[in-house]
């Protein structure tokens, strides 16, 4: 896959031959202004790759990246182990 950079000036000059390359080649068009990239002009199977890829994260995956999860899973841990060790609740026979 090739990435090309391209100003947002040029952009709108080419516009039709953006979509083209993109459309019908193994090229991402990076859009840039003032130097830094701002948007991505890709084809339609690899946005259809990225909503995939996005459909197949589950919660599992979203809970790792939040910040201080660690911590929460230790507090739990830690609450159950105390509620055991303490005898606190009742048993419930179904």
């Amino acid at each position: 896959m090739k990435n090309e950079m391209i100003s947002i000036v040029e952009a709108k000059k080419r516009f039709s031959e953006i979509i083209n390359r993109s459309a019908y080649s193994d090229c991402r068009i990076i859009i840039t202004k003032r130097n830094r990239p701002v948007a991505a002009v890709i084809n339609m199977e690899d946005l259809q790759s990225l909503e995939q890829s996005n459909k197949r994260k589950g919660l599992m995956e979203v809970i790792g990246k939040w910040q201080g999860f660690d911590e929460l899973q230790d507090a739990i841990d830690n609450a159950v182990e105390n509620r055991h060790l303490e005898g606190a609740g009742r048993d419930v026979s179904l």
